[in-house]
């Protein structure tokens, strides 16, 4: 292994799991790709809190170990893995949307909804509004994540989509008080990393009713989904767009600055730095964090 892998996806790759990889390789000669990925999460335990294989990140890892001369793949067949739900939009058909202007009082849309995205035909919805709508558009995201949609009697007024948190973010990590170690406890954090009230709808507070609604249900939607319940949740507003004023509303809890290099930003490439925003689900997140606490607990009232 070459001595610049540390880290990928979170997991610290050991010198035993390129074993473990290589033995696998070797032993399944027939497995394709995404079956080889598939069984090597099993045997070094890449999984999710509730169990699942990490499909998408092992079949990625492969892939640079392969272009590093670590290991030998098989053949690429006319497919290739994509992840849980996957955003090509090239061949989406067009789908209708009521633009019809929304104004007035909050109180006038309530009860207000957040439905979460489970179906096909939601998922293209989904996508095809964050494509025409959202600056970021709807790319791909690997690992846990929710999509919902933000209603108001049956109809739609915003998208919202939750996923896996940053992984290196000093200015969280120091506030929570976190040690390198506490990073197996990463999963415990959800972020917002889509938002979108549609251009139309113009009513005063709608954006922080529904990032309030976001945080009372979210526990349960993410725990009834992946078999556990977040503790914190954390978002990037980018402050040369936004001003953030809807996350301090809803009482989320400014931190400070990205450092402007994202997750993938290649040297001499910066991106602009974004404002944290982190929002406590729990009274005792900290301790659920650090592991004083143990994250099965989940207790209203803690």
């Amino acid at each position: 292994m070459t001595n610049h892998i540390l880290s990928f996806a979170g997991r610290k790759i050991t010198e035993e799991d390129i074993e473990h990889i290589k033995w696998a390789r070797e032993t399944y000669p027939n497995l394709s790709r995404t079956e080889l990925a598939g069984t090597i999460c099993h045997i070094i335990d890449w999984l999710t809190p509730s169990g699942r294989a990490k499909l998408a990140q092992c079949y990625d890892l492969l892939c640079l170990l392969e272009k590093e001369d670590i290991i030998d793949l098989p053949p690429k067949q006319k497919y290739t893995y994509k992840g849980k739900n996957n955003n090509n939009t090239q061949q989406q058909e067009p789908i209708h949307v009521d633009r019809t202007p929304v104004e007035g009082d909050i109180r006038e849309l309530l009860p207000l909804t957040l439905d979460i995205v489970c179906t096909k035909g939601s998922h293209a919805r989904w996508r095809y509004y964050m494509n025409q709508y959202h600056m970021l558009q709807a790319k791909t995201v690997f690992g846990s994540q929710l999509r919902y949609f933000i209603r108001s009697k049956g109809r739609d007024l915003g998208c919202m989509q939750f996923s896996a948190s940053a992984w290196a973010l000093k200015v969280r990590d120091r506030w929570i008080g976190w040690r390198k170690e506490d990073k197996d406890r990463l999963h415990l954090i959800v972020n917002n990393n889509r938002f979108l009230i549609f251009p139309w709808v113009r009513v005063q507070n709608l954006a922080s009713k529904s990032l309030s609604l976001a945080a009372k249900q979210i526990q349960e939607d993410w725990k009834n989904e992946y078999g556990y319940a977040p503790v914190l949740l954390e978002t990037f507003v980018d402050l040369h767009y936004f001003s953030g004023t809807c996350y301090q509303a809803a009482n989320w809890i400014y931190l400070g600055l990205t450092r402007g290099t994202g997750r993938t930003a290649k040297q001499g490439m910066p991106l602009s730095k974004k404002a944290i925003y982190v929002y406590p689900l729990k009274k005792h997140f900290r301790a659920y964090l650090k592991g004083d606490l143990p994250y099965q607990v989940v207790d209203p009232d803690v």
